[in-house]
């Protein structure tokens, strides 16, 4: 299962929001600048995640966006549902009707344990964690939770 750049940049891009809102919002422009990734892209995938309440923006010319909810409540689950919806690997652990052989098939077992593997261990996950990995990351040394 490979996950979409959006959800790629959705995750990144609100981890930077985190890093740099010390309690004011933050420009989109400066997010993107930060990640290399084009303002209009950021846009389409803010507002996928405004939609979704996990940010809420404000225009004018004080304006910016802001995580709604603490880092610590906003689980990488989360990004990527609001991003993409439902996570798995194969269509028949979401829709047992996209195959006619659901009710016989060995495999479907297998396919929802990592459906739900997937899932755990993304719910695990919360920007707040990804603040502190951020923090503790030492360039070409790689951490594991």
């Amino acid at each position: 299962m490979k996950l979409s750049t959006r959800c790629r940049y959705a995750v990144r891009s609100l981890l930077d929001l985190t890093l740099h809102s010390n309690g004011s919002l933050v420009l989109l422009k400066d997010i993107a600048k930060r990640q290399s990734i084009s303002v209009k892209y950021l846009e389409s995938i803010f507002a996928t995640l405004r939609r979704a309440g996990v940010i809420k923006g404000i225009r004018g010319a004080k304006g910016g966006y802001m995580l709604i909810k603490d880092p610590a409540e906003v689980t990488i689950y989360d990004i990527i549902f609001a991003m993409q919806g439902f996570i798995a690997p194969v269509g028949c652990v979401e829709d047992t009707c996209s195959c006619n052989r659901v009710e016989n098939c060995v495999t479907r077992g297998l396919w929802s344990k990592l459906t739900d593997s997937i899932s755990e261990t993304l719910k695990s996950f919360t920007l707040a964690d990804l603040v502190c990995e951020h923090r503790n990351h030492k360039p070409g040394v790689s951490s594991s939770r």
